[in-house]
């Protein structure tokens, strides 16, 4: 089995799967302003590509969670995400990912979102370690590296059940999320739980990869996290959203307003080619991440907000 985690650098930097961002757009943004050594795809439900592919014999042409899966050949090494709690849509989806050629397959046991726990998936399944470690080994009969993102516990920290089960699984990585389910994303992110991760993976699968996901706003921070708590890599999340500059080691206000206007524009259109069915509407949370801080950003913000399509968005973006 081709294992693409062993060929990574020490440590390494990902871009972290966020829902209605990372889509296949503003990976190839980012892609092409500095390109971390990993990446992922927004997560996609399990279930759902089952009965969309097999029941519905949807063609995957219009099929919305198959656009989902759609990405360019510069973006390898590339995981995807994906979520159930049941063992034989994981089993359904892996190979599926497989056969699209992803290099990984990731299983998302840390999203709070209500609707997926209510599937018993996501967050959920810290409430249930032994359903987490059939999951892992049904999604590695699909032949491709299983890693799985999650969190430090769910009311809680609890290192010492939760990951230790993960470990025990032996995952080829495992993304920690330095918050329980119940910090949501309120409570700052405690990378000195890393450490204790560090310590417990030496003991018990010393081979499995460990990343960390938290507060990360640059690139040096991510470093010097790496080097701190001993984790092999380090995931970033919101801090690459409206800075796809991130990985290359630049910093927001290192971006002129004109680049930034030019990457937002690049980012519309792509989205109008890449993304439909989704509404225009999404990258309004994109304006705001790339136009701000600066004076006069509110009453910019506001104009390019009005637009919906990138031909209008382009033409306010160019407005003096």
């Amino acid at each position: 089995m081709k294992n693409f985690w062993t060929l990574l650098p020490g440590p390494f930097f990902a871009m972290a799967p966020l829902a209605d961002v990372t889509d296949a757009a503003f990976r190839r943004l980012v892609t092409k302003r500095g390109k971390p050594d990993v990446l992922w795809t927004e997560f996609v439900s399990a279930d759902g590509l089952y009965h969309t592919r097999e029941i519905l014999k949807m063609p995957d042409e219009t099929n919305p969670l198959m656009r989902d899966l759609r990405f360019d050949e510069d973006e390898y090494p590339i995981v995807a995400q994906i979520f159930s709690s049941k063992p034989e849509m994981v089993e359904y989806a892996a190979k599926l990912v497989a056969k699209l050629g992803f290099d990984g397959v990731d299983l998302n046991m840390g999203c709070p979102d209500r609707s997926i726990e209510k599937q018993c998936a996501g967050a959920a399944l810290m409430k249930n370690p032994a359903r987490a470690v059939e999951l892992i080994a049904a999604a590695k009969k699909a032949g491709i590296p299983v890693s799985v993102k999650t969190r430090v516990g769910y009311s809680k920290e609890s290192l010492d059940e939760w990951l230790a089960a993960l470990l025990n699984a032996r995952p080829a990585a495992i993304t920690l999320h330095l918050r329980t389910r119940k910090d949501m994303s309120v409570a700052p992110a405690d990378w000195r739980h890393m450490k204790k991760a560090v310590e417990l993976r030496g003991k018990l699968a010393p081979d499995v990869l460990l990343i960390g996901n938290g507060d990360v706003e640059s690139l040096e921070q991510a470093k010097h996290l790496a080097s701190e708590t001993g984790c092999d890599g380090v995931m970033v999340g919101r801090g690459v959203f409206g800075n796809p500059w991130l990985f290359a080691g630049k910093k927001s206000n290192d971006i002129s307003l004109e680049e930034k206007l030019t990457a937002l524009v690049e980012l519309a259109r792509d989205f109008e080619t890449l993304s439909p069915p989704k509404t225009f509407a999404i990258l309004k949370k994109h304006i705001k991440a790339f136009v701000s801080g600066f004076d006069g950003a509110a009453e910019m913000r506001a104009k390019l907000m009005e637009a919906s399509s990138a031909a209008e968005l382009a033409e306010t973006a160019a407005q003096p």
